[in-house]
């Protein structure tokens, strides 16, 4: 697992043994969402309104349901400050993800996004699954390929072809849509990897069960204390120290998204991963889920292994 040549997060290079299991070919979709809440009545955290006593001196007319969507400026901007490019909309939910007067119409085999945390693990319980750990997510994105830079090898685009949806151009502001998509795409739009697993890289994040860490633990001295299923670090360390008030708890997300380009989050590789607060849901935000040794899901239809 993990990169010594890229963001420093994503250090050591270390080894973990985990066993086996069986991970959904395609992200969870619209279809498969909403089938779901048809079946529960569930209802997302986007759609509820904040409990003021999680945001200490938030302002009263903020604490209502909504989420993140990317909005692009007009021009350059300096790439530091994400609220460039983000905004926090009001109505914003799974069903209209880019705001009031938005739907989903057409894009049933597009990734559910403005989910979170809770929400990904109520679908994952309903299915009869689980949320992936970061080493098996980790592990079926590399798809047999041991250190390779990316899903499918060590090129980007090999002869030119695209291979993932990321952005091309001058992030934030410059979307060229090389690879034919200013948004999600189709979970099977873009070549599979070599466990035949569609949209581990780019798209949407995907949320992991491991509490975030800013490194990963070093290698083990010895081969007998490799790691077994390693669950990643606590949630005490998980908390975002840029945001000493807030305690919201932090998981680790992966796989890049349409966002992700060459000048700004080079993170649509196996061995890249980010912090994002359980509480938070974004347009390039989704997730996919794992059974586990004993596990039973319910039908294909029904959200069952794809």
């Amino acid at each position: 697992m993990g990169s010594d040549r890229h963001y420093p997060e994503e250090a050591p290079v270390h080894r973990v043994c985990i066993d086996g299991f069986w991970i959904d070919r395609t992200p969870v979709t619209n279809a498969d969402f909403r089938t779901f809440v048809r079946a529960t009545g569930y209802v997302t955290m986007a759609e509820r309104r904040p409990d003021p006593k999680d945001y200490p001196g938030a302002l009263p007319h903020m604490l209502k349901p909504g989420s993140l969507v990317f909005k692009p400026p007009r021009g350059a901007v300096e790439l530091h400050d994400w609220s460039a490019w983000w905004r926090f909309r009001f109505g914003v939910h799974w069903r209209r993800p880019y705001g009031p007067g938005s739907s989903i119409a057409g894009l049933d085999d597009h990734p559910v996004v403005h989910v979170a945390y809770a929400d990904a693990d109520a679908y994952a319980a309903w299915a009869g699954k689980v949320l992936p750990t970061e080493a098996e997510w980790e592990y079926a994105a590399r798809g047999g390929l041991d250190g390779a830079e990316f899903a499918w090898g060590d090129k980007l685009t090999p002869g030119g072809r695209h291979m993932a949806n990321t952005w091309q151009g001058a992030f934030p502001h410059e979307n060229l849509a090389l690879d034919g998509y200013e948004r999600t795409s189709p979970v099977t739009a873009f070549p599979p990897n070599g466990y035949g697993l569609h949209d581990m890289i780019g798209n949407v994040w995907e949320w992991t069960t491991d509490w975030y860490a800013p490194r990963h633990e070093g290698d083990a001295p010895k081969a007998c204390c490799i790691p077994m299923n390693p669950r990643g670090g606590c949630v005490e360390g998980s908390y975002d120290p840029g945001q000493p008030e807030i305690n919201i708890p932090r998981k680790v997300i992966k796989g890049g998204s349409h966002l992700c380009s060459p000048n700004y989050c080079q993170r649509y590789r196996p061995a890249a991963r980010h912090a994002e607060a359980v509480d938070t849901s974004t347009s390039h935000l989704g997730f996919r889920c794992v059974v586990r040794s004993g596990h039973r899901t319910r039908s294909a239809s029904a959200g069952g292994l794809r």
